[in-house]
């Protein structure tokens, strides 16, 4: 199968810009996208073509001056972004703080459990509904669906019952793991997914847990800033590339 892969390899992130998108364009394929965030890129599609003519009236003079690459593979380039913020929100993959309020709550309360990759389409639709912009576009479901198949992505789930009321998903590179994007449907219960999803990917061998964005609720969840070189650096490093344990454990035992 015929993939542009390559032009994610070929890329130096290193002379993008920190505060803006280092690239536009490009195929969304699941081995484009798995290539993508081996170089320590996400992907930021837009919604529609106005999404897609902002990024050009507001990026096009920072391509145009060579601060951001246009990749083949697509029509009309805006119509995805490719970000790489300098520095780069990171949670060592056991350090998910709860915090004592709702640690406490959590050995209280006996109905909570969690899961990994039980319900990964669930997860990644709850997390796209209600979004705007709605990022998660078509294009880029299936391609991390696809990747799912193969492994590379996990979701973490927290349960009331037989209830999800709560989950995470992001794509593994590595001993790094890169957090798209969660979602709550009661308190507290997106925390609970990454700091169960940190703990299994630590379990696995895993390091880190890229947050991706910074600000003050990644801030309060552990996050601390790291220069993009180091995080390239650690993208490369060993850990990781093992199976999750997605059993079903007891949300108490995080508290």
């Amino acid at each position: 199968m015929r993939h542009d892969a390559a032009v994610f390899d070929a890329l130096d992130v290193r002379l993008g810009p920190g505060d803006g998108p280092v690239a536009f364009g490009g195929t969304l394929g699941p081995q484009e996208l798995l290539a993508a965030y081996r170089r320590g890129l996400f992907p930021l599609p837009a919604a529609d073509v106005y999404a897609s003519a902002y990024n050009e009236a507001v990026y096009g003079d920072a391509v145009g001056a060579g601060g951001a690459v246009l990749l083949p593979g697509r029509e009309d380039p805006y119509e995805v972004a490719w970000w790489s913020p300098d520095p780069r929100p990171v949670i060592a993959a056991d350090g998910v703080r709860l915090g004592t309020r709702l640690a406490r709550r959590l050995r209280n309360r006996s109905g909570w459990w969690t899961s990994a990759d039980r319900a990964f389409g669930r997860v990644l639709e709850a997390c796209g509904e209600g979004r705007e912009p709605a990022w998660i576009t078509e294009e880029l479901a299936s391609a991390l669906d696809r990747l799912h198949a193969l492994g590379a992505t996990h979701s973490g789930e927290v349960w009331d019952g037989e209830e999800l009321i709560g989950g995470v998903f992001g794509v593994a590179v590595g001993p790094v793991l890169s957090l798209d994007s969660m979602f709550r449907r009661r308190p507290d219960a997106a925390r609970v997914a990454v700091a169960d999803l940190g703990a299994r990917f630590g379990a696995a061998g895993g390091r880190l847990l890229d947050a991706q964005w910074d600000g003050p609720h990644v801030r309060s969840l552990g996050a601390k800033p790291m220069a993009r070189s180091r995080y390239l650096a650690e993208l490369s490093g060993d850990g990781g590339g093992v199976p999750l344990d997605g059993a079903a454990l007891p949300a108490g035992r995080l508290g």
